[in-house]
């Protein structure tokens, strides 16, 4: 049983009520403020740059024996982790004895990919709604995610086409050799979840009692990844591209060609793990709650048939997301981040099929789906899908909004570009129009999920300590 020291009390007691999240300049900002008043225990220092040559700041405090990397922002469209460290750096610099009971050095990154942050940065003050949020994310190609695109040769797969801010992780993590990695991740919809290196089972019950706590549910619908060791109910091994290949090979996908086709490679968690035996951690949150999430009943159909219900059902939107693509592609800057973004997550490459055939010789999935893996699979997968939607607005907006910009005259490229937006708002209003209509979702607050996450991080930062083999 985990119990808090008096330290880790006063930390989680002391989450500020944030009702918005902080820009990245915010941030930066802060950050520099913190070392500024704490010049005796804060360091900052520059871990390298991104691709639109914004600095990325990383912290240095305490003094501790071993080392802890914690990074906000590995998806820019994740936050929460970042109000987080906001908190828990302050806290550090400001509490001797917190530094001294948490006992290690502590690395720490607001915003790793602070480029795709900006373009998030449109709902970060709210209103925090399905359509304003929908409407406003951005979540990068795979190939532009800094947190996929670690070097890997595995099999028939290799990459090594690395971002500048992954480089700039890889670096951090030769240097400093963390002990403990928590990856700041967060999802949109759903329950809390984690995933960790090795398990640790110790505390696998109080892990999952902490959102409880506070009223915020477990997910338990369908796991984020089929490929993705379960250790314990909602508790899965760290998703390093390894296991994701060997599933898809299991179930019949062509490897040669798969690998041919992708574009990204491993996750910072594997890439610490293989060459340092770092742990990783991942609390993954929802900003979004709907009650039938956790719904253990027996649902009216099979969970194989609600798993081809979203088969169909993403196969059928993501047509008419790449139909409407195709009206306004050619009028399109090569490097247009919302375009990619919507082109790699509408590109089946044989992904489908291998989830049909799961669905159809996996056991697990012979059985009635519960409450919870119906709404997933039916609503949730759909949320999911609904954000293509709303970076395809945003593919076309942003053009016109370029060519107004800088007065281009092109009386056939804002043709295509306008229709193609026209088309493209038709379909985002029909697929959030239906969410709206079927969800009864609820916002969680802010300070709930960062007291959830930081009691977590704690927990197993307690939990290395005690257990080095781990």
């Amino acid at each position: 049983m985990f119990a808090m020291k008096s330290s880790y009390e006063r930390l989680v007691k002391s989450v500020p009520d944030y009702k918005v999240f902080l820009t990245v300049d915010e941030m930066d900002e802060s950050t520099r403020q913190l070392a500024t008043e704490h010049p005796d225990c804060v360091k900052v220092f520059e871990a390298g740059r991104s691709r639109e040559n914004h600095s990325i700041l990383c912290l240095k405090i305490g003094d501790g024996p071993q080392n802890a990397l914690i990074f906000g922002c590995p998806h820019p469209n994740e936050p929460i982790g970042s109000m987080l460290l906001e908190h828990f750096a302050r806290s550090l610099a400001e509490d001797p004895e917190l530094r001294k009971d948490l006992g290690f050095t502590w690395y720490i990154i607001k915003c790793w990919d602070v480029d795709g942050a900006k373009l998030n940065e449109n709902w970060f003050k709210g209103p925090f709604t399905l359509r304003n949020y929908i409407g406003n994310i951005y979540r990068p190609a795979g190939f532009e995610q800094v947190d996929w695109t670690f070097p890997v040769d595995y099999k028939e797969l290799h990459f090594h086409d690395v971002l500048p801010e992954t480089k700039a992780m890889m670096n951090l993590i030769d240097d400093v050799k963390p002990r403990f990695i928590y990856s700041l991740h967060n999802a949109g919809f759903g329950g809390v979840y984690w995933y960790m290196s090795a398990p640790t089972t110790d505390i696998f019950e109080d892990l999952r009692k902490v959102p409880v706590k506070y009223k915020v549910p477990v997910h338990l619908g369908e796991p984020e990844s089929p490929a993705a060791p379960v250790f314990y109910p909602a508790i899965y091994g760290c998703l390093g591209i390894e296991s994701a290949y060997d599933h898809m090979e299991k179930y019949g996908r062509n490897m040669k060609e798969y690998a041919k086709t992708m574009r990204t490679g491993n996750n910072s968690a594997a890439y610490a793990r293989s060459r340092h035996g770092s742990f990783t951690l991942l609390t993954e949150l929802p900003y979004f709650y709907d009650p039938r999430i956790e719904d253990q009943s027996p649902s009216d159909m099979l969970r194989k048939d609600a798993v081809i219900q979203k088969i169909e059902e993403g196969a059928r939107i993501s047509k008419g997301i790449i139909d409407i693509l195709e009206m306004s592609k050619a009028y399109m800057d090569p490097g247009n981040h919302f375009k990619l973004a919507v082109e790699a997550f509408n590109s089946d490459r044989g992904s489908r099929q291998a989830m049909l055939k799961m669905a159809s010789e996996n056991p697990e999935y012979a059985r009635p789906a519960t409450g919870a893996e119906k709404f997933d699979n039916l609503l949730v997968s759909k949320f999911y899908r609904a954000i293509s939607c709303g970076m395809l607005v945003r593919a076309n907006a942003s053009e016109l909004a370029e060519m107004d910009e800088s007065g281009e005259q092109n009386v056939e490229k804002r043709e295509a570009l306008e229709t193609a937006l026209g088309r493209a708002k038709e379909l985002f209003d029909e697929v959030v129009g239906d969410l709206e209509a079927k969800m009864n979702y609820q916002v969680v607050p802010i300070k709930k999920l960062v007291s959830i996450q930081l009691e977590c991080g704690l927990m197993v930062a307690e939990y290395l300590k005690a257990h080095p083999e781990v």
